[in-house]
């Protein structure tokens, strides 16, 4: 089997990132694909958890390369999605997974669309999400209007995804999400066929 990648989006307050958690802790092979960047480590942080955390120069050297899915330069420091830790994966029969939002998907479809299987997660209505938001307590009522407004830009864009997961109970939509993923491995874009056939047709 080859690698694959699984994207995953949806608004904020659709409970993606509560089902990210629980996806990579219960499936093996999974690789999350994370930011690289060349500021400066905090304390709290770890390299390879929070970032991938490189040098300017072997940042724009891979820049140069055409190593870099995305980039920006934020305050004199860079960040993007080095594509280094994605191939890695994808060549040791990983899934790539990553939480982007409708932008980040298209980029990702441009560039590995064959072995790409995208998830949309939301709400069964936007009065469940704002709801959600809510009684996180953790923005402003101007914020949660913002997100939600976001919330609709997005769902404008579902057509282009795979599969859509209404999340009304996070242990349903888990196991959706983990078929999803499963299922992701068995594209035929994702496996070896010249090798599978010879082995079917037991040719040495």
């Amino acid at each position: 089997m080859r690698g694959t990648i699984l994207v995953i989006s949806g608004p904020s307050g659709s409970g993606k990132s509560s089902l990210l958690k629980e996806l990579l802790a219960s499936m093996e092979n999974l690789y999350f694909s994370i930011s690289t960047t060349t500021r400066q480590m905090r304390k709290d942080e770890e390299d390879g958890v929070n970032y991938h955390f490189i040098s300017k120069e072997e940042f724009e050297k891979d820049i140069q390369s055409g190593m870099f899915l995305e980039w920006a330069k934020v305050h004199d420091n860079y960040y993007g999605t080095s594509l280094k830790p994605i191939l890695k994966a994808i060549n040791e029969g990983k899934t790539a997974i990553f939480d982007i939002d409708v932008q980040g998907h298209k980029i990702v479809r441009d560039r590995f669309g064959k072995i790409t299987t995208s998830v949309f997660i939301t709400t069964k209505d936007q009065i469940t999400l704002k709801d959600r938001l809510e009684k996180r307590d953790s923005d402003t009522k101007e914020t949660v209007n913002l997100r939600v407004n976001n919330a609709v830009t997005e769902m404008t864009c579902i057509h282009e995804y795979d599969y859509i997961l209404i999340n009304n109970d996070l242990k349903n939509t888990l196991e959706e999400l983990r078929c999803i993923a499963k299922l992701s491995r068995r594209k035929a874009s994702s496996v070896d066929i010249e090798s599978f056939f010879s082995k079917w047709a037991n040719i040495e």
